[in-house]
């Protein structure tokens, strides 16, 4: 999609000045943007572009739109957000800076960045859904084109899509993002499965689709005689969705039936519990699964009729009902709220929008009481992202909890006082203990009292929900503030005397405030106090506290072992410089040696691990054998020479995996002989579900040179996927 087919289809809906304005924030991006190129090697204006195309697709407003033609802008160039909200208003700045990554600050680990990363990001987004609306659009676009990145870094983006991303736009209704998502990142975590599960699909296709035109036309038959009018097609079963009921229900693909589903769209209300009837009447409903999401909608805010029916063959036929209002909510979720197109009262919709998202506004509460950025991650993804269960009170409302829920998740989501006050709980008239774990259709009723003494320590353990886990911590918070800040400040001190610190070198007034602002505390006393309602844990801040002394001792250690290490390694060391190709910076005379565990080659980063009595081993940067706390101290760094990455050949190790077919090792053969490459050996095998594994050893000059032979193999049918192999 180009930028003016973004505009053309913006056009559409929005006016002749708010497609100006896009134009203008397409030419600024442009600008910034120059000279930067993407891993595929497309220029890098290709990508906010795209992100721009799905969301004009979803019809979103021009600020949104706006936005992700910009939202790459400050992270990756020189202009400052203030020229964006200068040049385009504060709305647009504060929706490109929520989906800005954190920068210029130092972690300790790459997970621990990219927990703060996505905490800025909820936060944002509770602030204003549209930044989740422009992350899912980047997020769909890089999964697009992930096939451009190293396998490792594949592996993880898909792993992050389907953790994160991927529940989040269930969470949100947003169907149309969802089922892509989830697919695109079990292809790449999952390849076999993958393209087995699509070869299996294409065999039946025409099957599949004879069946459901004669489904389509008796409904359309019977639809026609008492006169109501609706729009029908099925809906082939999602890839990611048959293989996880593969896997969880350890089924084959030829006994899972419900394949497909018959999906039935008329004008209103009415006209869908009147189809609903006619199905009934015509084919034999099973039993149990029947499922009235109008009545009781989704928290996603999804509606529609669900039945599973005896179809023409003897087999279950799933059939979908829903008017055309709620057809656009299940596929586009919330974004069907802005409704630009319908031209509808924006006002409106937000408002109905704020009440059916006020469990996302507890996101603030949460990240404003929990200092650490991974333990709000885990906490979020407890309530946004788990299975949930609803529950009734005794006037019949419905309360949505997670999965694993207690009744005092309950007392605490009906409000604050009744959670503080709870001294039982009865379930469906019975009375349960505190810890009873709650099922969808339980009708709940609290029991409190005036002179209860309020939440105890072990109800942190009972509660499933991070809403009623805040609550809770609130109640300790306020109650209890002197007796925690001395419970604190004791604990914090017995932990610097376990890890053998001393408290007057770790407790200074700057270290303290240091690592209080570092947790967002005001106070020293505000993080004591933390410490004893168990906001945050002694072992955390103390870590923080013992950084900077850790960072120094362990520098010393390394210094020393490394000294250590060179002058044993000379000592026993045979002069072979640039025998592999190889030398160590800064000093010569070292036995060199590649590593068989990851077989580096020219152009891989490369780094030296000193061994004992076998001189320096070279190994790969991302090599898993060198990533230990042992194995750092005795690193050191190498590099390629440039005179020998010419002339001297490497092995490495390839896996080549596809559809099992004749011929197939004949073609993967004569594509590495093409490219001009040795074969020193090859094995291959096949599986019961003709998934053919080669696995092969090739002699290589560099990196450029094995992209070229990984190339030519990818060009041949039926093969899934090509990979390095590290042993």
């Amino acid at each position: 999609m180009t930028s003016e087919q973004v505009l053309q289809i913006a056009s559409e809906y929005l006016s002749e000045q708010d497609v100006t304005f896009l134009r203008n924030a397409y030419l600024m991006a442009e600008r910034s943007h120059k000279d930067q190129f993407r891993k595929s090697g497309e220029p890098y204006i290709a990508h906010p572009v795209q992100v721009a195309g799905i969301l004009a697709d979803l019809g979103m407003d021009p600020n949104t739109i706006a936005a992700a033609f910009l939202h790459d802008v400050v992270e990756d160039t020189d202009v400052p957000l203030e020229e964006i909200a200068r040049e385009f208003g504060d709305e647009v700045a504060m929706l490109v800076d929520g989906v800005t990554k954190l920068g210029k600050i130092k972690y300790k680990s790459k997970e621990e960045q990219q927990a703060e990363n996505h905490r800025k990001m909820f936060v944002a987004m509770a602030k204003d859904i549209r930044v989740i609306l422009i992350k899912l659009a980047d997020r769909l676009h890089n999964m697009r084109t992930l096939k451009h990145l190293p396998p490792e870094k594949q592996r993880r983006i898909a792993n992050e899509t389907l953790e994160i991303f991927a529940p989040l736009a269930h969470r949100l209704g947003i169907s149309a993002i969802k089922w892509e998502l989830e697919d695109t990142a079990l292809r790449y975590l999952n390849p076999q499965q993958y393209y087995r599960i699509v070869n299996l699909m294409k065999k039946k296709r025409a099957e599949r689709e004879t069946y459901i035109d004669e489904v389509k036309n008796k409904i359309v038959e019977r639809l026609g005689n008492v006169g109501v009018k609706a729009e029908i097609n099925g809906r082939a079963k999602h890839i990611y969705s048959i293989y996880r009921k593969m896997a969880l229900q350890n089924k084959q693909f030829n006994e899972i039936y419900d394949l497909l589903a018959v999906r039935i769209i008329v004008k209103n209300i009415k006209d869908c519990y009147a189809v609903l009837g006619i199905i009934h009447t015509h084919w034999k409903p099973m039993p149990g699964r029947f499922k009235d999401y109008i009545a009781m909608p989704k928290a996603n805010m999804y509606q529609s009729l669900h039945t599973t029916v005896i179809g023409p063959k003897g087999d279950p036929l799933e059939v979908q009902i829903r008017s055309e209002d709620m057809h656009k909510v299940a596929e586009y979720g919330v974004a069907a709220h802005w409704a630009y197109k319908e031209k509808k009262n924006v006002d409106d919709n937000n408002e109905s929008l704020e009440t059916k998202l006020s469990w996302f506004r507890e996101i603030i509460e949460w990240q404003n009481d929990t200092n650490d950025a991974q333990e709000f991650m885990e906490s979020l993804k407890i309530d946004l992202f788990s299975d949930m269960v609803f529950v009734f009170t005794p006037k019949g409302d419905v309360i949505e909890l997670p999965k694993g829920s207690v009744p005092l998740d309950f007392a605490f989501r009906i409000h604050t006082e009744i959670g503080n006050r709870c001294i039982g709980a009865k379930v469906n008239g019975k009375m349960v203990p505190l810890d009873h774990e709650l099922k969808t259709g339980d009708i709940v009723d609290i029991l409190t009292s005036k002179h209860s003494y309020g939440p105890s320590q072990d109800w942190l353990k009972l509660t499933q929900s991070s809403h009623a886990k805040n609550k809770i911590r609130q109640w300790f918070k306020k109650e209890r503030r002197e007796e925690n800040v001395e419970k604190g400040r004791d604990l914090i001190e017995r932990e610097i005397d376990r890890k053998g610190y001393e408290q007057k070198e770790v407790l200074t007034t700057e270290n303290l405030s240091r690592v209080a602002n570092k947790f967002n505390f005001t106070s020293d006393e505000d993080m004591y106090a933390a410490v004893g309602y168990n906001g945050i844990t002694a072992a955390q801040i103390v870590t923080r506290l013992t950084d900077n002394i850790r960072k120094q001792q362990e520098e010393e250690a390394e210094n020393q072992t490394i000294t250590e290490a060179v002058e044993d390694l000379k000592s026993y060391s045979t002069p072979k410089k640039g025998s592999v190709g190889v030398r160590v910076k800064g000093i010569d005379n070292l036995l060199i040696r590649l590593s068989r565990c990851c077989n580096p080659v020219p152009g891989d980063d490369i780094i030296g691990y000193i061994t004992k009595g076998r001189g320096v081993s070279i190994h790969r940067s991302d090599c898993p054998n060198i990533d230990n706390s042992e194995a750092k101290t005795r690193l050191l760094p190498v590099e390629w020479e440039g005179d020998q990455q010419k002339t001297k050949n490497y092995n490495v190790d390839i896996e080549i995996s596809g559809f099992d077919r004749r011929g197939l090792l004949n073609e993967v053969l004569q594509a590495v002989a093409e490219t001009k490459t040795n074969i020193n050996a090859v094995s291959g095998k096949s599986d019961k579900n003709k998934m053919a594994t080669i696995d092969m050893t090739i002699s290589i000059q560099n990196v450029a040179h094995l992209q070229k032979v990984v190339d030519r193999i990818k060009q041949i049918p039926d093969i899934y996927a090509v990979r390095r192999v590290m042993h």
